[in-house]
């Protein structure tokens, strides 16, 4: 077989988080479609090492190859990408970045924005694993109850000596990080409330979107002491 690019692109497969062609044995490229495989560094390998896997899906039934348009929801089940539930993931994904970046724009976040990162990674493996249904434990965040965090929030001025404000470029780059990371987490949450929810609208996961409300919350406190600290600054 001649395997021009339009039908190698309809072939491609995934194979451990990589892109791969098999070309069996006798079959041939065209001169576009070995272009596009080497300019998209899509590995061709033997036919012959081709594999049947088996992949479920949640509608029923089963493919043995993995569509370029779909991706594992948990074990052998696969399903679209645009799935709510693997929206959510890419959405966890985006507020890790951030706050790797917050902790990164100023040391003194490092380790408050790193008990922020290490409970969305625990959402993150809770949501893939599906741990039995197990719910998300925590108890504090940055060493507060969720009680806590609820009273400070709405009450800053009492507890910081700082009212809410709107962020702007006079503040720093640190406060525009955590602003930044506070709208992924709240971005990654209302993201939670599609994912999680039955057919009657009920959420199904309420560990979860309690723990995505607490981080966007704790993002906002540290705006907040980020924020009064500078104003104590000056007054020295």
């Amino acid at each position: 077989m001649l395997y021009n690019e339009e039908a190698v692109r309809a072939n491609i497969r995934n194979r451990e988080g990589k892109r791969i062609f098999y070309l069996g044995k006798g079959d041939q490229l065209t001169s576009a479609a070995r272009d596009y495989l080497s300019r998209e560094r899509i590995e061709i390998r033997p036919g012959e090492q081709a594999k049947q896997d088996c992949f479920s899906l949640l509608t029923g039934g089963f493919l043995t190859e993995k569509p370029e348009h779909m991706t594992h929801l948990n074990g052998d089940f696969l399903v679209v990408k645009d799935h709510p539930r693997i929206i959510f993931r890419g959405k966890l994904d985006t507020l890790e970045s951030e706050l790797i970046l917050c902790q990164l724009t100023d040391k003194g976040l490092e380790a408050p924005v790193g008990e922020i990162l290490e409970l969305a990674r625990r959402i993150i493996r809770c949501e893939v694993l599906d741990e039995g249904g197990e719910p998300l434990q925590w108890d504090r965040l940055c060493g507060l109850t969720e009680d806590e965090q609820r009273k400070r929030s709405h009450f800053p001025q009492d507890y910081y000596g700082q009212p809410h404000f709107m962020p702007s470029a006079a503040d720093g780059a640190a406060i525009a990080r955590l602003n930044r990371a506070r709208c992924a987490a709240r971005e990654a949450e209302l993201a939670a409330v599609t994912a999680f929810r039955d057919r009657e609208g009920n959420p199904t996961r309420v560990d979860i979107l309690r723990a995505m409300n607490r981080m966007s919350s704790m993002l906002y406190l540290l705006m907040i002491q980020k924020r009064a600290d500078a104003g104590r600054g000056k007054e020295r």
